[in-house]
């Protein structure tokens, strides 16, 4: 017993000690993540002469910042990542423009994961950079279709000799799961209006619909067509045609960098230790002094510290992703609309711009919110909506009551129709030896149900009241568009459009970006010229924020990782400690020594 006692108590004081010290590292190495980040920060503020700014077209590019989820692992694993966005890129472009400091830009493309409307918009800001009269150069070592487009802006393009030019035009695809569903044992009932409203064929068909195959061959065909145009404006020796030609013929992908120089797709082949030696050049600067800042660099004011003040404000919310109830990502409709109606009551906010990225979702919470906006509206504010990515469905339907619509010209947008999708596992249920029994008051007490198929009644009730969300999404476009209604019903039917086609059919009024629309309403709200910006939902950072993209934070964890066993134990405990849940049965954590 008196053994067992001091086991137990020895143990219970190793863990309290290890669990302070793990701490104590944790605090470590957070608060030198943070004086490296405030350090790093102070240092950038002031931008060298004869700096360059460098656009790395890398990775995903969100449409603004938000508050990063700790990941322990990431942190441990020498750093926390923190993707870019379009407003910090946006901002740093129009700073370099105007920023005496600045003396090119350099474009280095990756594989970025990015939509077209997005890199239109970066695009379109690299070609009113270059109305500043400063050269802008790409690199890439291999250069996928997305970083190319943007990169087609340059003065001039440089590739590695053994890269490639990845250039295929665009595609989608969606995976058909009827035979999937029919294995297992699950049905799906269908209930929509639109003809084209095809989110439902994947769960209910094996292959694409024709009018579903309509449409996105016309949508990516003019999108395609739009794209073509931009690149050939600024590489000469390209045409159209000899662009598809490159792609179907040539496979351009897979041929040699030599054709992409002669077809002019690109200017050179080199590699990329000597671009400092051109970019050196360039800024008449000596090759080992250049200087290279970040959007993120540049930027002083990050999302974060765009808080409401001032007598006039123009206000911008940022609708971006699902229109959902109650979650933590997409459109909590829960949230916005009182964030709505605060804003329409405030005195101090002038106008409203509407910032949509969403494919939709919930056709209540698409209701609930326009709603709020039309209170908004009869306040005599102006309302403007900035199309981004997406806005179609639902986040059409939140949008179509602006004063003015703005979209980018590769904006997705439209598909106004409903439908519902509720599965039947019945046979499934056969298939494992289940047997629902149901009791009940009425005979309809248990409808719907998964657990058999709605009867010819039944489904028609269900297809009345779809109808009606149809009929009241149409009154709205109607309405909104000032249209009548058997206008919207001819280019409603669930058929999505790319912004060119749905400003020549009336569904967005102006082709143009965010800044276009904050312009329209500070002018529409007689505020043109003194007004601040304010910026919903207030997104705060988290703890993280601060120590995210620390690269000397980085060197130093890797430094210390590498100091000796004692450390590497004590880093390498931690991380799994961290990365674990909260309640374990597990043995403790030890190495054998002989």
């Amino acid at each position: 017993m008196l053994k067992r006692f001091i086991l137990n108590t020895l143990s219970s004081f190793v863990g309290t000690w290890l669990a302070v010290m793990l701490f104590g590292v944790v605090a470590f190495l957070v608060i030198i993540g943070i004086g490296v980040k405030l350090g790093s920060s102070s240092a950038s503020s002031g931008v060298s002469k004869h700096s360059i700014l460098t656009l790395d077209l890398q990775g995903v590019i969100d449409e603004r910042e938000a508050a990063i989820t700790p990941d322990y692992t990431m942190l441990l694993n020498r750093g926390i990542d923190r993707p870019q966005t379009l407003d910090v890129i946006s901002k740093a472009l129009r700073e370099a423009a105007v920023n005496k400091n600045i003396d090119a830009l350099y474009i280095k493309c990756g594989i970025v994961s990015a939509s077209p409307a997005t890199l239109d918009a970066i695009r379109n800001e690299v070609m009113e950079f270059k109305k500043s009269g400063k050269k802008v150069y790409a690199y890439g070592d291999v250069m996928m279709s997305g970083a190319y487009y943007v990169a087609s802006t340059a003065d001039s393009i440089f590739i590695n000799p053994y890269g490639s030019v990845e250039m295929s035009g665009l595609s989608s695809t969606s995976l058909y799961m009827k035979g999937l569903f029919d294995k297992i044992g699950i049905s799906w009932q269908v209930v929509k209006v639109g003809t084209f409203k095809s989110a439902v064929e994947p769960y209910t068909m094996d292959s694409m619909s024709e009018p579903a195959r309509a449409q996105l061959d016309t949508l990516f065909g003019n999108m395609w067509g739009y794209m073509r145009e931009r690149i050939c404006e600024n590489r000469k020796k390209l045409t159209p045609a000899k662009i598809d030609s490159l792609i179907n013929v040539v496979s351009i992908t897979f041929a040699p960098v030599e054709d992409a120089v002669s077809s002019g797709l690109v200017d050179k082949a080199v590699y990329e230790r000597t671009m400092n030696s051109r970019l050196a050049s360039l800024v008449k600067k000596d090759k080992k002094d250049l200087k290279f800042v970040s959007p993120e660099d540049l930027v002083e004011e990050n999302s974060f510290s765009v808080a409401p003040g001032g007598k006039n404000q123009i206000a911008v919310i940022y609708a971006t992703g699902e229109i959902v109830d109650g979650s933590s990502s997409g459109i909590d409709y829960n949230k916005l609309v009182p964030v709505i109606t605060d804003l329409a009551d405030n005195d101090k906010v002038k106008g409203l711009v509407l910032r949509v990225n969403s494919p939709g979702g919930s056709a209540f919470g698409s209701d609930q919110i326009g709603e709020a906006l039309d209170y908004f509206q009869s306040k005599g504010k102006p309302l403007a909506v900035s199309m981004g990515d997406y806005a179609a469905s639902g986040g059409y339907w939140i949008s179509c009551g602006a004063d003015v619509i703005y979209a980018d010209p590769l904006t997705i947008t439209g598909s106004i129709g409903i439908f519902g999708l509720i599965p039947n596992g019945e046979v499934l249920l056969e298939k494992i030896g289940v047997n629902p029994q149901f009791a009940g008051t009425n005979p309809q007490a248990n409808f719907p149900t998964l657990f058999k198929p709605m009867d010819e009644r039944q489904l028609a009730v269900v297809q009345k009241n779809v109808e009606r969300g149809y009929d009241r999404f149409i009154n709205r476009v109607a309405k909104g568009r000032k249209m009548s209604t058997e206008r919207v019903r001819q280019i409603a039917e669930g058929r999505v459009w790319d912004a060119i086609k749905a400003k020549q059919i009336g569904l967005v009024d102006n082709l143009g970006g965010l800044q276009d629309a904050i312009d329209w309403t500070a002018k529409k709200a007689s505020v043109d010229g003194n007004y601040s910006l304010s910026i919903y939902p207030e997104l705060k950072p988290s703890f993280w924020n601060l120590i995210a993209d620390g690269g000397a934070f980085e060197k130093m964890a890797a430094e210390m990782m590498n100091q000796g066993s004692f450390t590497d134990f004590t880093i390498e405990y931690l991380r799994r400690y961290l990365g674990r849940e909260h309640i374990q049965a597990l043995m403790p954590d030890f190495k054998v020594g002989f």
